[in-house]
């Protein structure tokens, strides 16, 4: 699909199930390079950046073979390059997590400059750092060349506690002689299932879901049948798109301790939910109105490495705050353009003041207006998803190939839920079907 057309002003309703974490998926597919035993992955989903990192891994002599749904069978006899594609790399900054398995395995890697998302200055130089303390050396010829006679253990202090360094230092570490600890580490949920992945494979991990990690080099890493947990960026969104557009939501499959600091954050928009087992119920009768901090502020809401409030949930809670009463201050503080998108909400009729690239002042609610969009990034662009169901009248979202390297089925899954939503190549007719259904 190269675009959608939406038309706003219905309430979505009904049940979903939550899909597999991506950001847990990219590194345990690179994960299957440490061994030459099969290696199952369950709940992945199916979305085109796993296409491309199992495209990735089929280039680098690994066989992929579906199981059935999001589950897939990976398995690396002999790694026939250690030479990631350019074709691939531009296409995906998860590219990178392959230097640490093909370190392990061949002494070598060669990367091109990895692509992804354009939301501000995303450094390497945490993965380099990481590499080099356990024994690889790196130069730059246009592409990254790394190599190494023999990994081994290292007290390493990251830099910045960067999810895929860290990532790409537990998995090279794996089968590294001797002893690594790594301060400083990153801890989300989807490093959390990395780390337990490689435990199924045989690795010695201690410190999991800590920003201390240890891990005691093994001679052999073996094959393993794991399920990636679920993916708490797309739960967020949903759960703000149930909200924003005054639905009523089950969503089905979740972790609540992964949404912790998400329900802070969303709680100072008004914003509830209940979790009964693994499904969250988002009730329709919402206050959305901005809960003050002590002495009347103006709240905040800012993002941090975790347990702090996901960046990538920055652009949702943005476009949310449009639909609430009050004024709140939303500060991005790990990259600075991911707040750019927020011309085009303004475009809509949104009361937002950008401040700098990093801080923007949303009041409301506003009433927003069917526009033309198009989507910079994953989650920018699931925001415009939320603007444009929001809005009254009829929306065009471009360049959407963005948003589904995110999500996956989307515009079945919103359809299944009374969203007036379709998709189509680009250039289509905006007019749509609108017999049926219960407007906001």
């Amino acid at each position: 699909m190269d675009q959608y057309l939406i038309e706003g002003g219905y309430p979505i309703q009904g049940t979903i199930k939550a899909s597999g974490n991506k950001n847990a998926a990219l590194p345990c597919v690179a994960a299957a390079l440490l061994t030459g035993d099969p290696v199952t992955l369950r709940n992945i989903p199916a979305i085109e950046d796993v296409q491309v990192m199992l495209e990735v891994y089929r280039a680098l002599g690994g066989t992929v073979d579906e199981l059935g749904p999001n589950t897939y069978r990976l398995q690396t006899g002999n790694i026939l390059t250690a030479e990631i594609p350019l074709e691939y790399a531009r296409r995906i900054r998860a590219s990178i997590l392959f230097a640490g398995p093909l370190l392990a395995r061949t002494g070598k890697a060669v990367l091109p400059p990895p692509g992804g998302d354009v939301i501000g200055r995303r450094r390497l130089d945490t993965h380099f750092l990481a590499l080099t303390e356990l024994g690889a050396e790196v130069l730059s010829n246009g592409s990254f060349v790394f190599t190494a006679r023999a990994l081994r253990g290292a007290d390493i202090f990251l830099d910045e506690a960067s999810v895929t360094a860290t990532e790409n230092a537990v998995m090279a570490a794996s089968l590294a002689t001797g002893k690594t600890t790594l301060t400083n580490a990153a801890s989300e949920p989807h490093v959390q299932d990395l780390c337990a992945m490689l435990v199924r494979m045989g690795a010695r991990i201690q410190g999991i879901g800590s920003n201390i990690l240890t891990i005691e080099g093994v001679s052999r890493l073996g094959g393993c049948d794991f399920e990636i947990g679920a993916d708490f960026m797309e739960v967020g969104s949903f759960i703000g798109l149930a909200a924003a557009t005054r639905g009523e939501l089950c969503i089905q499959g979740t972790l609540a301790r992964d949404l912790r600091p998400a329900k802070i954050a969303f709680g100072k928009l008004g914003i509830l939910w209940e979790h009964e087992g693994n499904t969250v119920r988002i009730p329709k009768d919402q206050s959305l109105a901005v809960n003050c901090d002590l002495g009347g502020m103006i709240p905040k809401i800012d993002d941090a490495p975790w347990p702090g409030f996901p960046p990538d949930l920055t652009s949702i809670v943005t476009v949310i705050a449009t639909q609430v009463r009050g004024t709140v201050l939303i500060h991005e503080k790990m990259f600075e353009s991911r707040m750019f998108f927020v011309d085009k909400l303004i475009a809509m009729g949104a009361r937002i003041v950008l401040c700098d690239p990093h801080r923007a002042v949303v009041s409301g609610p506003t009433s927003l207006a069917g526009a033309e969009l198009h989507s910079p990034d994953v989650r920018a662009g699931m925001a415009m998803v939320i603007a444009a169901m929001c809005a009254e009248g009829k929306s065009v979202i471009r360049n959407v190939y963005q948003i589904e390297r995110g999500y996956e089925n989307l515009v079945s899954r919103l359809s299944a839920l009374g969203a007036r939503i379709t998709g189509g190549p680009e250039g289509g007719s905006p007019g749509m079907e609108t017999e049926a259904g219960d407007r906001l």
